[in-house]
């Protein structure tokens, strides 16, 4: 069992920046991949971005490359999400998950309960 734990969610200005953080916690929690997805009203949720958990090989999906960056610390067992350059589409709810495989797919094993993010413009 890994438990996930989000926090950093905020309103922001588009043109802003704000740090997500995932503090997982479990016997394996450093063993597994861990990824980050978000949630718009009225929209499926969608990946985002995600790291394996020897924190090489970063994906992202296309609209935040080069403005998010993904990052870990297994020696804390969390995980960060840096996004800079905000955008109102940006907006959502965003979630950590974590699995012994990376998928842009949300069949994640397990989930965070999520964090707002709100970005006006």
């Amino acid at each position: 069992q890994v438990q996930l734990v989000e926090s950093g969610g905020g309103l922001v200005q588009a043109g802003g920046s704000l740090r997500l953080s995932c503090a997982a916690s479990g016997r394996t929690a450093s063993t597994y991949n861990m990824g980050w997805f978000r949630q718009a009203p009225g929209k499926e949720r969608e990946f985002v971005a995600a790291i394996r958990w020897s924190a090489d090989d970063p994906d992202y999906t296309d609209s935040v490359k080069g403005r998010f960056t993904i990052s870990r610390d297994n020696a804390k067992n969390t995980v960060y999400l840096q996004m800079n350059n905000l955008k109102p589409e940006d907006t959502g709810v965003y979630y950590c998950a974590a699995d012994p495989l990376v998928s842009h797919s949300d069949n994640w094993d397990y989930w965070g309960q999520g964090t707002q993010v709100t970005v006006s413009s």
